[in-house]
């Protein structure tokens, strides 16, 4: 069993960006030409390592390899973005790694590419890249290629090397869970519990009681031998549910129009463990979105895209419109899935506005996470 945090220790440790591992500052999945980016090193990591894993780290500097951290990504999704841009897609896995001296709220993210004994290419074209574009890498570029892709057997000898180094110990993981329940969770409600005598699952978080059903909200759950954080959320309200075999999260929302507030089931995710070794992790969507008046929903966006405009305008906001601007990101989420379609590419562009605002900077990034859930899950 690997752990994840050393394991990206030892890549940053190991030598500059090269054939089997690149590193990013931060991924930006909402828009095509960030999409585009992602998907083009996935097929050059792909190509050029058909026998060994290669990795991608997302939240370290380019310069100095400084462990910076980015938003937790929660999106299991990924699969299906590669899946629907690329013939013969290898399978692709990301997971939120903690670091000691980051906020809670930041992690750095490990995307794994297993290995795909067949090219890789773009069945279909996205923001520059035409279909059938076929990338490789040399050294710590990734570049379009026609040629035949070779491979360095030296490669699949550093990767073994690195991983072995990064396996998990007993120590490790006890320290884990001290660290988790004693010091960054101290002042909150802490639980664990192990899993086939192999795993240990740790969540934390503010306990809340709703008809005799029992709920937290600022929620931290991590998987301790591979030191993957499971979810966190600022926000949203989860149960929690397990057995001997499995743990099992289910996430809900809070959506409504003129301060009315309604709590939405999301998602569900299962983890299940066997006594192999192995644990596996299915998510289920849940969400049926809110159906309303259509015609109230007609004077909300409006008074939305009049919001918008003042800020882009730099004109000040009186309290009732500031009030409304805290709600925008959920009342445009709304109004997209009621069939507003510009909706979704206003809340994308308001993103600069709602910067200032750290709150309404957060709702706007759950809208989005939402959003994305539900496009991926189609």
């Amino acid at each position: 069993m690997i752990n994840k945090r050393l394991l990206i220790k030892n890549l940053l440790a190991h030598n500059d960006e090269c054939g089997f591992y690149d590193k990013k500052r931060q991924l930006n999945l909402h828009s095509r030409e960030g999409k585009a980016k992602f998907l083009k090193h996935i097929c050059a990591l792909s190509n050029s390592n058909p026998t060994n894993n290669s990795y991608i780290v997302v939240g370290v500097e380019d310069s100095d390899n400084e462990i910076v951290g980015d938003d937790f990504f929660d999106d299991s999704r990924i699969q299906n973005l590669v899946n629907a841009f690329l013939e013969n897609p290898p399978r692709i896995q990301y997971e939120n790694v903690p670091f000691p001296n980051l906020p809670k709220d930041k992690v750095v993210g490990l995307v794994t590419i297993k290995p795909n004994s067949k090219v890789s290419f773009f069945k279909k074209g996205i923001h520059t890249i035409v279909a059938n574009s076929i990338f490789k890498r040399v050294g710590s570029n990734t570049i379009p290629t026609e040629d035949k892709i070779s491979f360095s057997k030296q490669n699949v000898e550093t990767v073994i090397s690195i991983e072995n180094n990064s396996r998990n110990s007993i120590g490790y993981t006890l320290d884990g869970v001290l660290d988790f329940i004693n010091i960054r969770h101290k002042d909150m409600y802490a639980n664990h519990k192990v899993f086939k005598e192999l795993f240990v699952v740790c969540w934390s978080g503010n306990q809340k009681k709703v008809r005799e059903k029992t709920y937290l909200y600022r929620v931290d759950i991590e998987l301790i031998n591979e030191q993957i954080k499971l979810f966190y959320s600022a926000q949203d309200e989860v149960s929690i549910a397990f057995d001997d075999t499995s743990f099992e999260i289910t996430e809900y929302i809070s959506l409504g129009l003129n301060d009315k507030t309604s709590y939405y089931p999301l998602e569900k995710v299962t983890i299940t463990f066997f006594d192999n070794g192995y644990y596996k992790i299915e998510n289920t969507m849940l969400f049926e979105p809110p159906v309303y008046n259509k015609k109230m929903l007609h004077h909300i966006y409006n008074s939305n895209k009049s919001l918008l405009e003042k800020l882009n305008k730099n004109i000040g906001l009186n309290q009732r419109e500031l009030k409304d601007l805290e709600n925008l990101p959920s009342t445009l989420m709304i109004c997209f899935l009621n069939g507003f379609e510009n909706a979704k590419q206003r809340l994308i562009d308001a993103k600069p506005f709602l910067k200032p605002y750290p709150n309404i900077y957060l709702s706007f990034k759950e809208a989005l996470r939402v959003l994305r859930k539900m496009k991926y899950n189609k």
